[in-house]
């Protein structure tokens, strides 16, 4: 957009409906995808708005005339076109996410938090795990940003929760978000290759949303994928590497009544015919989404020397 197209533009622009109703616009014709915390051009639209204008939430209808500044008008313009130009999720714009209802620092060395399990956090896995249930350690498996670490923290208060990664950077970027929500004492972050880093540990709940996207998945992805680390996203032809080794050695690391709670998205299929004989416990979701299977110990340990074969397979 030219300095001319745009001053013509502020010019016809003036309140933060007119603004949001633009960059909604914009962005419908400019075929974005939309799918790091939303899924349509309207609420991407709000929140890059109302993120420029510092403005709290709700968005009420007395927001929505306020008029914009000059300099604010130009902001705004400028917000619009990077979100265009670059086809880069408006999360990395803000750096900032919510998850289980709760905000998150992001940048492009994690993934934007979009994770259904949270969901199941926000409930604390109930009924899957009883309220009369003590939950004392919990382990986040490839944390990314920290955010289903530190989500478990505040939902559950009186638990110890270890937040694993490979990736430094993530690592780096999950301190940020437990400084930022207080929990040093209580969540703390370990580098890691799956579970080199614990050896010797055991959790009443492990949670999971490790790598699991396909190759032919990674191979059409949109662009605005093209930002996130790329091993945070793929883990082999089928996309299940990680998850594997995650099936085969969990039951060592679980409580006797522990439970595993782990992410594959579409690469359902992929889990359910590389393990025919194992009757995954596949989670259901009122806001959307799908492919988190659930285990227990003894069914891990049922059922081990068949996922332990699929590791060397």
């Amino acid at each position: 957009m030219t300095t001319h197209q745009s001053t013509e533009i502020s010019e016809q622009l003036h309140t933060v409906a007119d603004y949001i109703r633009y960059a909604a616009s914009e962005f419908n014709r400019a075929d974005l995808f939309f799918g790091h915390g939303h899924d349509n051009a309207w609420d991407e639209a709000i929140t890059l708005i109302m993120f420029l204008l510092e403005l709290p939430d709700p968005l009420t209808e007395h927001i929505m005339q306020c008029r914009l500044t000059y300099d604010e008008r130009t902001q705004a313009l400028a917000i619009i076109n990077r979100r265009i130009t670059e086809q880069i999720p408006a999360a990395y714009i803000t750096q900032q996410a919510y998850f289980a209802e709760l905000p998150f620092y992001v940048d492009e060395r994690v993934l934007v938090p979009r994770s259904p399990i949270g969901e199941w956090i926000e409930k604390r896995f109930s009924p899957i795990i009883n309220d009369e249930k003590s939950v004392n350690r919990i382990l986040d498996l490839c944390t990314g940003s920290g955010c289903i670490a530190i989500a478990c923290a505040h939902y559950f208060p009186e638990a110890h929760i270890d937040a694993v990664d490979l990736s430094v950077d993530a690592l780096n970027v999950a301190q940020i978000n437990i400084e930022n929500h207080g929990l040093t004492e209580q969540v703390i972050p370990i580098q890691s290759d799956v579970f080199s880093g614990i050896v010797g540990q055991k959790y009443d709940l492990i949670v999971s949303n490790p790598p699991y996207v396909d190759q032919e998945d990674v191979d059409s992805l949109p662009i605005e994928f093209t930002h996130e680390p790329e091993m945070g996203l793929g883990c082999g032809s089928d996309g299940l590497d990680i998850v594997r080794q995650i099936l085969a050695e969990s039951s060592e690391h679980l409580t006797d009544d522990g439970i595993l709670i782990c992410e594959v998205g579409n690469s359902q299929i992929h889990v359910e015919a590389l393990y025919p004989e194992v009757n995954f416990q596949w989670l259901a979701f009122e806001r959307g989404g799908h492919g988190v299977f659930m285990l227990t110990k003894d069914q891990l340990v049922q059922f081990q020397e068949i996922f332990k074969q699929r590791v060397k397979d």
